[in-house]
């Protein structure tokens, strides 16, 4: 049967949108996946929703949801699969290994999650959800302030790297213009980024609000096959691998500005796919703050421990650079609907490695990169992607 492939995809804006729930933001994305693959909904035979919600909606339980706008798959197996931000990602493995198990030959997954009709007030507790709330449940700012923390760390012992901070959300913000599905398409600039301003207040210091992924709404969808039955069909992206690694939950546990389990899993993933980060033709990675995505470039070995910076000032990491990240405008830029997130990242990967990105395609061939994140380097996905076809 060989390794999973993706061959189908859908994915809507992100945003502030009309849709009133994740029910219907669901309905939106899960039919046109299948028809971009070019099968019959009867043809699934599994289905993987990713939804967080924590608190975002009291409907929390959402794995029949799918079923509303396609009645065609009653009675076939959907599962809700979560693990805090990087639960898009969690639902996509989950279909890859039942795909692997031999179960059928085409899985449906669904990231969705409706943020912004949730008061302002709120937000902050629901994400802190996806931290260890015994210890940092009442760290300020919520989930910005737990990265502020890390920021704080990360500068005490290796300088004040706001410079650094800045040129990484100027580069996703100059990225997402090119991206039709971002929340977020105006090319801020460097200036903008680095300085506090009225509109560009301090969340937590030393995150200003450039720093943080914005709040959204938002859905993506993937139809995944065995590659012996993607071999049929009009296009395919296969996994060379596909990694999961777990840390401790709380930041007392560990040194919380290396990311271990990040390097771990990008280890991994390298060593089963049989290559090296110089490989890879662009990476998306999980920039929920500007500083995980500077951490990241240390954790998936572009450089050494604490000289993250040097890639984002150098343009390693620009659209033309050695390895562009986040082509896509990144979490920054696109916006960060927790549940589907994942799926997003996994989507617009396929896109680049088929040459369907657009205006956002990236002038190189090869084997992309995605990591997704849950929690502050929690749970790390990687999904290393080559193009069949």
């Amino acid at each position: 049967m060989g390794e999973a492939c993706i061959v189908g995809w859908a994915h809507t804006p992100f945003g502030k949108l009309e849709e009133a729930d994740a029910e219907a933001l669901i309905g939106r994305v899960a039919r046109a996946a299948i028809e971009d693959a070019g099968i019959a909904p009867a043809e699934i035979g599994a289905i993987f929703v990713g939804h967080f919600n924590g608190g975002f909606s009291k409907q929390d339980f959402p794995s029949s949801l799918v079923l509303q706008s396609l009645p065609e798959l009653r009675f076939t197996p959907s599962t809700r699969v979560e693990n805090a931000c990087a639960t898009g990602s969690a639902a996509v493995h989950g279909a890859r290994e039942w795909l692997a198990a031999g179960r059928g030959r085409f899985a449906l997954v669904v990231g969705a999650e409706k943020m912004t009709a949730t008061p302002n007030a709120q937000i902050g507790d629901i994400l802190l959800s996806a931290s260890y709330r015994r210890e940092e449940g009442d760290i300020p700012a919520g989930f910005a302030g737990v990265f502020g923390r890390i920021a704080d760390l990360y500068f005490q012992r290796h300088g004040d790297q706001s410079d650094a901070l800045a040129a990484i959300a100027a580069k996703n913000h100059r990225n997402g213009v090119a991206n039709p599905y971002a929340q977020m398409r105006k090319d801020l600039g460097f200036a903008f980024c680095r300085a506090e301003s009225e509109k560009n207040p301090y969340v937590a210091r030393p995150l200003k609000r450039t720093d943080c992924s914005l709040v959204s709404d938002g859905a993506a969808a993937l139809v995944l096959a065995d590659e012996d039955t993607a071999q049929a069909l009009d296009k395919a992206v296969k996994f060379r691998a596909a990694v999961q690694v777990n840390d401790f939950l709380p930041l007392s546990r560990r040194d919380p500005i290396a990311f271990e389990g990040a390097a771990e899993a990008w280890r991994r993933a390298l060593a089963a796919a049989g290559l090296t980060l110089d490989d890879l033709a662009f990476v998306e990675t999980h920039d929920c703050f500007t500083i995980a995505e500077l951490i990241e470039y240390e954790a998936m070995g572009l450089v050494p421990a604490g000289q993250g910076a040097r890639a984002a000032l150098e343009g390693w990491t620009a659209k033309d650079g050695r390895l562009p990240v986040n082509p896509s405008g990144g979490l920054k830029a696109k916006g960060h609907p927790i549940g589907a997130t994942g799926v997003s990242m996994h989507a617009l990967a396929a896109m680049q490695l088929t040459g369907r990105a657009g205006d956002m395609q990236v002038n190189r061939s090869g084997i992309g990169g995605v990591f997704n994140m849950g929690g502050a380097a929690v749970a790390n996905y990687v999904s290393l992607l080559e193009a069949v076809r």
